[in-house]
């Protein structure tokens, strides 16, 4: 998903033009797709996004529209949680909102150059491990790192100094009421 630095060009046009039709809309950049028993949402946290953006309309239609589908991961660049240099970003709540209402299993974000996981919680960063989202900051892949001194709550690992990425492997399984 594009972030701040791609949109350095008018209408991130880099990114768009690198990633052609596969990072769909170059109006919205935002789309959403199946990966086995997953609906995978990509979303663009650098337009916008409050409560009553286009975006996040379609998000809550797309998760109505799709609410038979049992795991739900979604990715954008700044994140909702995080105790890095440009910190937790509060705008990010709406979205985050909208999949927690859904039962999201996962979110992954950058931005802060390091990583960062935090334990399943609500919008308002409360822990929740029975139906929370849990997020990842995954900025590892950068030219710096960015360093933190205090995790904030809900933190259960992180890295400031090593570069690399994160691959999930995504599966079904059902765990109580919720399915990771």
């Amino acid at each position: 998903s594009p972030g701040n630095h791609e949109y350095q060009t008018p209408g991130a046009a880099g990114y768009f033009d690198y990633f052609g039709a596969a990072a769909g809309d170059r109006t919205k950049g935002y789309y959403a797709y199946d990966l086995g028993a997953w609906r995978i949402y990509a979303l663009n946290s650098e337009i916008a996004h409050g409560k009553r953006s286009a975006q996040t309309r379609w998000l809550r239609n797309d998760l109505a529209a799709n609410s038979t589908v049992q795991c739900v991961l979604a990715y954008w660049h700044r994140p909702r949680f995080s105790s890095g240099t440009h910190g937790s970003d509060a705008s990010m709540r709406y979205l985050w909102q909208e999949l927690y209402a859904r039962d999201a299993e996962i979110v992954v974000a950058g931005h802060d150059h390091n990583y960062q996981r935090f334990a399943p919680m609500n919008a308002g960063g409360k822990l929740d491990r029975a139906t929370g989202i849990r997020e990842f900051v995954v900025g590892s892949g950068g030219r710096s790192h960015y360093v933190f001194s205090s995790p904030i709550a809900n933190t259960e690992a992180y890295n400031t100094d090593t570069y690399g990425v994160l691959k999930l492997t995504l599966q079904q399984r059902l765990v109580g009421a919720k399915v990771l």
